[in-house]
């Protein structure tokens, strides 16, 4: 029987190259019979931990006795910038790996983001441990001779049967050059896609990749569909003249020695000084830290918490890691950056001792070992949310204290989603931009695994034309393909050795970012930790807030200071009243808080976590409303005999018998449905890459029909897992919900007692939430505010405060003005002095050209002038565009002051309103809709206060400005 693996295959990962997943690669291998496989993507190894998990997952299934012997090489194929043809590299050691990862980094890290720039020299300076195949495209006797003295005894020529007519004498060829350098030949492939249906989808990447038609790209594209996976029987076949080349697959394949198994991944251990272990160290902290959190003494409670906390994180050796986020965190906050922890692990007592978290575990039940256990073996879960304007001297930190070479963002995969598919498909095919923008202006933002074929019509659309057909054929197939790497929105991975000879790093598009190849899935299969360093802007406005308070009304206050349980600020929200409030400002929120009532801390976890795909597509969210109404009993749901009828009395007992929660969800299919420890796993991996893949309908069945069998309605069992599936289109787990819910009782206690301070402050941290900056400004209006318009001056750059007679006013400031760059508006705050007099002196003293003072006088900011906006404009107009010499300054501005102001008409007050918009994008003269009430009201349409005061059921018209398009996402 002939023995055959095939050693040059790229998938999808060699972006717009492949068209096979890495996953499907490997399974059509098996199932033709390879020994092994070979993945080697160009210049990245970016998919190859997809595979080496799909591999895992084969050897526990019904395939196991095979995939157990089945190998897969990872690698790369290595493009150079200069002229060497393209050599195949794989790691024959845990040491080679390093060096490939090395060398690709050191390619990424010289180069644009998604771009590689090798040499020769770089590849051939140290090839040990490398496994290299020259693949013969421009190979030469010259080059395999270097190649064979730098790598002797461990470089092959790769030689290909493509069916182009002259392949007998290509061989030929081939292997006369091979002897010169006393290379062996290797039978391979080159394959783009694991079976031939794929070759007219690898041809519409090309054209993608190359930006031309497909009616025209010639000879770009593959002359046939040859380069698929083919059966080794098949291979003896094409190379029955060189027999030796095939069995060659297998002794190179014998060489490989290393698996991604071999990654043995070991966090650092920096925040540890001289004399200690990580755990003595940590455990030290928290001493010291209970003493200050608690100085009246430790509670029991909370003691007991921490020890057990701690002995489980001493069994898992953690302690590393939880140092890690108590340094940055504390780094953070010695230059004032307010940051706040959330996620599974955070909520914790340790976490809440050391000032991680401003959430006590101890008041709201969230216990640690919920979330990790000896058990399941998972790395702790900690994401720190940080100011958004600080944000990145957080993350440039971690950079100096752990070198690029050890420390990179994780990398998330770009992939193809409905919109993008069927611009880029449509275009390569050559169908009209018009056709394709209406395709493409159809599909939901959310991710989508399909195209609907009911949106071709409603484009107006023939789904049997067959250009409209194949287009949506080859765009339906393309979704979920890997279009580029980014990076995520903020996390770390940091290693105690070469983070760089695990995983290639490379440059961001953002200066000063670099990034690894692998996401955040791909490091949770082999076991890397990641910190998760992202940006609140919620924080700033909470900080900005704080440093108003601490200025104007000398309140002092920090996240752990603000006054709990206020009932006025639950009355606040009760009436729905949650504008640029944290969390509850969507229209969808501002609805559920009349009904939902919240009037303790909890109801706000509750608030913040049911307005989400999970508990609205899984049916949980009216009958929640109305047990906590009173209107159904509380009814658990339980199995049949002899099952425990309480079984889920301890899961669902805080919301009522109804699952809210994303930890509820994963706890159901545990105990209701008995999912082991893996099938929990490889539930939660599904969760977790739901929107790319799609995959959680796998669960389903399996799911409905265990909670049947053991009792339970089939009706709640399906709607348990329409949930699952909703909080796989997003999932929002309890722990998160509650250090949400501090910031939102944070920022209504702001917004409650302090209006203006938290109006200034929203202003001052957009762009952010869903309003814009005039309805922030109506919104404090309406609580009281007192405010005054910007002006050239009295405001600063930002938005200010100003005493009153009703206590505090708000100064817009001069960044509300559109078009007026910061650093103008800036000079213009600091060289006022003791303000201007005129429009001449400020041009003058500021340094302001003519389109800087056009802006000014069009925002109507020159009111201290006793200018209104025409006369301002006409001043400003009568000045030089450049600014005068000054010898010549004084004679020009007596000048202008001789000649006679011209009369110019007023502006009527509909004139005024709709340019303060197009200048500030609000207006304190009035609203448009007021001056178009009449025209409406005489129409029989009517009012906003009107339609408020209706009865339900009730037919009206009525109109109004768009203020918030929300297209939420729906779940698959």
């Amino acid at each position: 029987m002939t023995r055959y693996a095939e050693l040059v295959a790229a998938s999808n990962f060699s972006f717009l190259r492949g068209a096979s997943h890495p996953e499907d690669l490997l399974r059509t291998a098996l199932r033709l019979g390879h020994a092994g496989i070979g993945l080697a993507d160009r210049n990245t190894v970016a998919g190859v931990v997809r595979a080496h998990a799909e591999l895992l997952t084969l050897r526990t299934g019904a395939q196991a006795i095979r995939a157990v012997a089945f190998k897969l090489a990872v690698g790369a194929r290595l493009a150079f910038a200069d002229d060497t043809p393209d050599i195949i590299a794989y790691p024959a050691s845990r040491d080679g790996w390093g060096r490939l990862c090395r060398l690709l980094t050191l390619g990424n890290r010289r180069a644009a983001k998604g771009e590689c720039h090798l040499t020769r020299a770089d590849l051939l300076a140290d090839t040990a441990g490398l496994l290299l195949i020259a693949m013969p495209e421009g190979c030469t006797a010259p080059l395999l001779r270097e190649l064979a003295e730098a790598a002797p005894g461990a470089a092959w020529l790769a030689a290909t049967m493509p069916r182009h007519g002259d392949d007998r004498r290509r061989l030929d060829r081939l292997g006369a050059l091979a002897a010169t350098a006393h290379l062996p030949l290797l039978a391979t492939n080159d394959v783009l896609y694991d079976r031939p249906a794929q070759r007219d989808l690898q041809d519409v990447l090309t054209c993608i990749r190359d930006g031309v038609q497909l009616a025209r790209a010639g000879r770009r594209l593959e002359a046939n569909a040859e380069r698929h996976l083919k059966p080794a029987a098949e291979m003896a076949r094409l190379f029955r003249d060189v027999p030796e080349a095939v069995a060659e697959t297998q002794r190179l394949l014998e060489r490989i020695g290393f698996s991604l198994d071999q990654l043995k991944y070991q966090y650092p251990d920096e925040p540890v000084p001289a004399g200690w272990t990580p755990q003595a160290w940590l455990e030290e902290l928290v001493a010291r830290s209970a003493v200050e959190r608690y100085p009246a003494g430790v509670p029991a409670k909370v003691a007991a918490q921490l020890r057990d906390e701690l002995a489980l994180i001493g069994t898992l050796a953690y302690a590393p890691y939880f140092l890690t986020i108590h340094d940055i965190v504390c780094f953070a906050r010695e230059r004032g950056i307010l940051c706040q922890g959330r996620g599974s692990a955070a909520n914790s007592a340790v976490c809440f001792v050391l000032g991680i978290t401003c959430v006590d575990p101890a008041e709201h039940s969230l216990l640690f070992a919920r979330f990790i256990s000896v058990e399941r073996q998972e790395p702790p879960d900690i994401d720190v949310d940080f100011e958004h304007e600080r944000r990145e001297e957080v993350m440039q930190y971690i950079y100096q204290k752990y070198g690029r070479h050890r420390a990179g963002i994780v990398a998330t995969v770009i992939r193809y989603r409905p919109r993008s598919a069927l611009r880029d498909v449509g275009k390569a095919l050559g169908l009209p931009e018009d056709i394709t923008a209406r395709l493409a202006a159809l599909q939901s933002h959310s991710w989508g695994s399909d195209i609907p074929e009911g949106h071709v019509t409603q484009a107006g659309l023939d789904p049997e034309n067959p250009l409209i057909a194949r287009t949506l054929s080859l765009a339906s197939r393309l979704l979920g393909f890997p279009r580029h790497l980014s990076q995520h929105v903020g996390g770390f991975v940091m290693a105690r050795g070469r983070l760089d000879e695990i995983v290639p790093i490379g440059n961001a598009a953002m200066p000063g970012r670099t990034f690894i190849e692998w996401d955040k899935d791909d490091i949770d299969t082999l076991g890397l930790m990641k910190v998760d360093v992202l940006a609140l802007g919620m924080l700033t406005c909470i900080r900005k807030a704080f440093d108003l308070l601490r200025q104007h009304k000398g309140i002092d206050i920090a996240l752990a200071d603000v006054p709990r349980d206020d009932p006025a600020v639950y009355d606040m929200l009760c009436r729905g009243d949650s504008l640029g409030v944290f969390q509850v400002e969507s229209r969808a929120q501002m609805n559920m808080l009349p009904r939902l009532k919240p009037r303790v801390f909890y109801d706000l976890v509750i608030q913040v976590a049911i307005v989400r795909p999970g508990p609205i597509e899984g049916d949980m969210v009216h009958p929640y409303l109305r047990r906590r109404a009173g209107q159904e009993p509380v009814i658990f749901p339980s199995p049949a005999p002899p099952h425990d009828p309480h079984e889920l009395h301890q899961v669902l007992g805080k919301t009522l018998g109804v699952p809210l929660f994303q930890e509820q969800a994963m706890k159901l299919a545990m105990i209701a449905a008995e999912f082991s420890a893996e099938e929990a796993n490889r539930l939660r991996r599904a969760m977790a890459t739901f929107r790319n893949l799609g995959t959680i309908s796998e669960f389903e069945t399996l799911m409905v029909e265990r909670m049947v069998a053991r009792g339970y309605q089939r009706d709640f069992a399906a709607r348990c897992f329409e949930q699952i599936k909703g909080f796989g289109s997003y999932g929002f787990p309890e722990s998160h919900a509650a250090s949400f819910a501090k910031l939102v009782y944070i920022s209504s206690w702001i917004k409650c007692h302090h209006p203006a301070v938290f109006a200034c402050a929203l202003l001052n941290a957009q762009p952010m939430g869903f309003y814009a900056p005039a309805q922030i400004v109506r919104d404090a209006a309406e609580h009281g505010v007192a405010i005054h318009a910007a002006d050239i001056n009295h405001s600063a750059w930002d938005n200010t405060l100003e005493p009153c007679e009703n206590g505090l006013a708000l100064r817009l400031g001069l960044r509300q003005i559109d078009g007026l760059h910061a650093a103008d508006g800036q000079r213009i705050a600091v060289l006022r002095g003791n303000g201007y007099p005129d429009i001449e002196t400020m041009a003058r003293r500021a340094g302001l050209r003519g389109p800087t003072l056009r802006i000014l006088a069009d925002a109507d900011a020159c009111h201290s002038l006793r200018l209104d906006r025409r006369a301002a404009m006409w001043a400003v107009r009568r000045l030089p565009d450049a600014p005068p010499l000054p010898l010549f300054a004084a004679a020009q501005v007596a000048e202008l002051g001789t000649e006679a102001d011209a009369a110019l008409p007023p502006m009527l007050l509909g004139e005024q309103i709709a340019t303060d918009y197009q200048t500030t994008r609000l207006s304190l003269k009035g609203h448009p809709m007021g001056m178009l009430r009449p025209i409406f009201l005489a129409e029989g349409l009517c009012s906003a206060a009107e339609l408020s005061a209706s009865r339900d059921g009730a037919r009206l018209c009525t109109a109004g400005l768009v203020l918030v398009r929300q297209r939420p996402g729906k779940g698959n």
